[in-house]
């Protein structure tokens, strides 16, 4: 089994291993859906709110992709704060 951030995180909780190895399949190819619109909106990156809405999916399987492709390097924090869904300051993200 390969290990995170190429195989979904999870809590060591039954439900949540549960999840992660229901999205393993699918796990590669939400990377690339997002890597590739990250890298398209250029410098102004897209907040994970505005990436799920980009993507036309659900924040809650889009936005730990974020995570995964900041661990292997091919996004990056831009410093940049946008306000997301709730009105908090929401990162950034744009490609390396």
């Amino acid at each position: 089994m390969s290990a995170y951030p190429d195989a979904p995180g999870h809590r060591n909780v039954e439900t949540s291993i549960a999840a992660a190895n229901a999205l393993m399949p699918k796990l590669g190819r939400l990377q690339r859906m997002a890597h590739e619109a990250i890298r398209a909106a250029g410098w102004l990156g897209l907040t994970a709110d505005e990436l799920a809405e980009r993507l036309e999916m659900d924040r809650y399987s889009i936005q730990p992709r974020t995570s995964e492709l900041k661990r292997k390097g091919l996004i990056r924090d831009s410093g940049q704060r946008r306000p997301n869904a709730t009105g908090k300051q929401a990162i950034v993200w744009v490609a390396k």
